[in-house]
């Protein structure tokens, strides 16, 4: 597959606690967009936020939360990206810590995979 110039970044907001069934939302997440075809997905673990409830999540270790602020960010087309979204919408909108989902424009510059395998 090849990515370059114009595409489309989606940014999935969420809480590590959060589940779709028994799987954590991010890595049900993830291998949809796996699945999708996507040209490929990060999660990020934050240390610390907030979001529409107000209520701070930190990883501080004397307040240690149980849902810190995961992010999900997956670069591709435009078209795939809000097909994608129709998709996987729903599972936030259920989720039990809230959420949020973003997109903006980008441009890919580089796009490239492994040039050869590791070995095991």
């Amino acid at each position: 597959m090849t990515l370059s110039g114009e595409a489309k970044l989606l940014r999935i907001f969420t809480g590590s606690q959060d589940k779709a069934g028994q799987t954590p939302l991010y890595e049900f997440i993830v291998y949809s967009a796996k699945r999708a075809g996507l040209a490929g997905a990060t999660v990020l673990q934050g240390v610390m936020g907030f979001g529409a409830n107000s209520r701070v999540h930190s990883a501080k270790l004397l307040t240690l939360s149980s849902d810190l602020p995961m992010v999900i960010e997956i670069v591709d087309e435009a078209e795939k990206i809000d097909q994608f979204v129709d998709a996987i919408q729903h599972h936030l909108q259920n989720s039990t810590f809230g959420g949020m989902i973003t997109t903006e424009k980008v441009n890919v510059i580089v796009y490239q995979p492994q040039k050869q395998k590791l070995k095991d």
